[in-house]
């Protein structure tokens, strides 16, 4: 039997944020494993996870056209459907593409601004849709629906994604990182930057590294709840676009950053676990 597919992006949650959490549900997925984002920021990392392309391992002594083919052979497995190989992704490198060619109705829910439908990365979905609040997994959650035919949700989760915010929460401030695309224009015509001593204060750190392990813990229990909505042959992916940096190394943040942590992430799969 082919299989629903619901692909979950946790924006910017590095791997062992996840690991500090307590995530019951997910946990019944399957093994959580440490791979390593294509990308460091958002926009094209998500790109390569919709050509098809999961968060890799790093294996040594072999040809990296190995690896793909591998990862690329995986996905006959995970959809429960023998029509299907490397060649079917072929001319476009596109997931929702192949997805379409199996029938499937393609969906997406992104948070990120990045990500919204003006872009390109919204092609071959039959709907896309920004969410209102960058924090709305639940409102995601609410929305979805399975019906006979087969569903393809491909969900970009903002809450693991800076500042970090649940509803109620209060808003974390670190220096030059709120409303940077804003003032960028001022930025760029003036000479004063961030010193490192003003930006990286330890305390601050700490605290917003704890918040992303309670927005971990807040998305694994809606996904409790959206494993009571899906059918029992829907196929889960979890994962993140890419990690995120608390102070190490004088880092923030992710993007232009070459830093392992700004790369690793968290990834577990596997069939809707059985209902209590």
């Amino acid at each position: 039997m082919a299989h629903h597919l619901v692909y979950i992006i946790l924006d910017s949650c590095r791997y062992d944020t996840y690991v500090a959490a307590a995530t019951p549900n997910l946990d019944r997925l399957g093994q959580v494993q440490r791979r390593y984002s294509y990308a460091s920021w958002t926009s094209p990392s998500h790109y390569a996870l919709l050509m098809g392309m999961i968060p890799h391992t790093s294996p040594r002594g072999v040809f990296a056209s190995e690896v793909y083919k591998k990862e690329f052979s995986k996905w006959v497995g995970r959809l429960g459907v023998t029509e299907l190989s490397f060649k079917n992704f072929l001319p476009q490198l596109s997931l929702p593409k192949v997805l379409q060619g199996l029938g499937y109705t393609t969906m997406a829910r992104v948070s990120l601004p990045v990500l919204n439908p003006f872009t390109s990365i919204n092609k071959y979905f039959h709907e896309y849709i920004q969410m209102p609040h960058h924090n709305d997994f639940a409102t995601m959650v609410e929305q979805m629906d399975f019906d006979d035919d087969l569903c393809f949700y491909f969900l970009n989760l903002g809450e693991t994604h800076y500042p970090y915010m649940l509803e109620g929460d209060a808003l974390p401030h670190i220096s030059g990182v709120h409303g940077v695309f804003k003032q960028m224009d001022e930025f760029l015509l003036t000479d004063e930057q961030s010193q490192p001593g003003e930006f990286f204060d330890p305390q601050e750190m700490e605290r917003l590294r704890r918040q992303q392990v309670t927005c971990v813990e807040y998305i694994d229990n809606l996904v409790g709840k959206l494993f009571a909505k899906c059918p029992a042959n829907t196929y889960f992916i979890v994962t993140a676009d890419h990690g995120e940096l608390f102070g190490e190394d004088g880092y923030f943040g992710h993007g232009p950053v070459m830093h392992e942590k700004c790369f690793e992430v968290p990834f577990l799969e596997g069939l809707r676990p059985e209902l209590a």
